[in-house]
């Protein structure tokens, strides 16, 4: 049962990690059975609070209730419960192919844990995004910090205060705060660092983090394109873009950041996006109860600055806000300048430039003329979807739909140049957080004594036919 104990006084940061690193060389998560019983509880703390947690949603983004349970509580809870069903396949060594010239003798590799972790959490998501790494890195036998975004108080407050009721405080700390309290962990030498963010702070990230030579996992996001074809279904094209725009107001690292639409077909799909944001959020999307809200005021004003920049001929739909309850509508800008303010850095609200193009491969040439995204999307038939694919790079790639590649737990899920390095999900998170440890075992009969000097002639024409 989780404890009740009142709550001790915090730890410096320092002190946190150095209470995590005398959990890891005691072997607190070395037995399987102590991560999956910490793995549990985690799960547990999410089930039995989900109300708590949804409503700390709905007070630091105004979430829709299951918006906020689909892609932050319900997902988090599907990738542990993922994770305990695999478990007991990925920890067992892997037998590895032994050539001739090594035989006889055996070869496998062992997953073993890296140390003490840190994971860095941003606010856009900050469910998911701080507990799904965890998760991994207590399955691969990690104590781990967790430090989640300030500016989603509300849901770090209610994480602060239940992780320790439900997980062992040798192997799972919170510790909240700003600026200070991050650089202060940043400081501190850790395993790994997996931060989830942007990537100026990225940078910041790194650099702490090579005065250690600690590893890093990155997921930075970016500008992630949706190209449509001539030949796409637009109805079925225009309905998913929207969705995947507008969730969580366009505050999502793998949202759709602007689209590039073969020119015949242009009026036609921005028809039918202003027809999609009306089905779903009506005629006055400020009503709706399924649409969330800016996180604050600076992410509210630098949207509105983004409107008006211009940079762009008209605004097909929405462009209205409101300062007061922060609200940007869903907006689709049609004529956009590739130099305007909303073709610079991730737009991360609920606003979607779209561009014509004359065919994919003046789409190919535009993506691949900037950073290598987090994500792509490309609707249309096999032959523009397979040629896209083949000739861009991006983190994830989904055809025909938006956003939810996240979602499948075997697809490994992470960036590529400026959007991030390393990945995780499923098994590829279990492995980011172990070393693989090579291991060669070799009898001591037979003991041939080719191998060793002096090289005859007779040995060297042996060891050269064997390499």
């Amino acid at each position: 049962m989780p404890s009740v104990a009142e709550p001790t006084v915090p730890l410096s940061p320092g002190e946190v990690v150095k209470a995590m690193r005398a959990a890891h060389e005691e072997g607190l998560l070395r037995d399987v059975a102590a991560r999956k019983a910490q793995l549990r509880q985690l799960r547990r703390l999410l089930v039995e609070n989900e109300e708590r947690l949804l409503g700390a949603l709905a007070a630091d983004l105004g979430k829709p209730a299951i918006e906020a349970y689909a892609a932050d509580v319900g997902f988090t809870v599907r990738e542990i419960t993922g994770i305990l069903d695999h478990l007991d396949r990925w920890v067992k060594p892997r037998p590895v192919h032994v050539p001739m010239v090594t035989r006889p003798g055996k070869a496998w590799v062992i997953p073993e844990p890296l140390g003490v972790v840190l994971v860095m959490a941003p606010w856009n998501y900050p469910i998911q995004l701080l507990l799904a790494p965890a998760a991994a890195a207590l399955a691969a036998g990690n104590p781990v910090v967790l430090k989640p975004s300030e500016i989603s108080g509300h849901t770090a407050t209610a994480l602060a205060e239940l992780v320790p009721r439900y997980l062992d405080e040798r192997v799972v700390a919170v510790v909240t705060g700003g600026v200070e309290q991050a650089t202060a962990l940043l400081a501190e030498r850790f395993d790994h660092i997996f931060y989830t963010g942007n990537g100026r702070v990225g940078r910041v990230v790194m650099t702490a983090a090579a005065q250690h030579l600690t590893p890093v996992t990155l997921e930075l996001g970016g500008k992630s394109p949706a190209v449509v074809a001539a030949d796409a279904n637009l109805a079925v094209a225009a309905r998913r873009i929207a969705w995947a725009k507008f969730l969580n107001a366009g505050q999502t690292c793998v949202a759709p950041d602007y689209v590039l639409v073969d020119r015949s077909v242009e009026p036609r799909l921005v028809e039918l996006l202003r027809n999609a944001v009306a089905d779903m959020y009506g005629a006055n999307p400020q009503a709706s109860h399924d649409l969330a809200r800016i996180v604050n005021d600076n992410h509210f004003s630098r949207l509105v600055g983004l409107l008006d920049a211009g940079g762009y001929g008209t605004v097909a739909c929405g462009g209205g806000h409101d300062r007061a309850t922060r609200y940007v509508a869903p907006t689709v800008l049609t004529g956009v300048d590739s130099g305007a303010a909303v073709m610079g850095e991730e737009i991360f609200g609920p606003i979607l430039p779209v561009l014509a193009v004359d065919d994919v491969d003046e789409a190919i040439a535009f993506i691949n003329g900037r950073d290598k995204p987090l994500a792509l999307y490309v609707f249309g038939g096999d032959a523009a979807t397979t040629k896209v694919v083949e000739r861009t790079s991006a983190g994830g790639v989904c055809i025909n739909h938006a956003v939810l590649h996240v979602a499948l737990p075997d697809l490994p899920f992470g960036g590529v140049g400026e959007s991030g390095m390393g990945a995780y999900h499923g098994q590829a998170g279990f492995d980011r957080f172990s070393h693989l440890k090579s291991v060669l075992a070799k009898p001591t009969r037979p003991d041939p004594t080719v191998l060793y000097p002096p090289y005859s002639r007779i040995k060297r024409w042996l060891i050269r036919r064997a390499v």
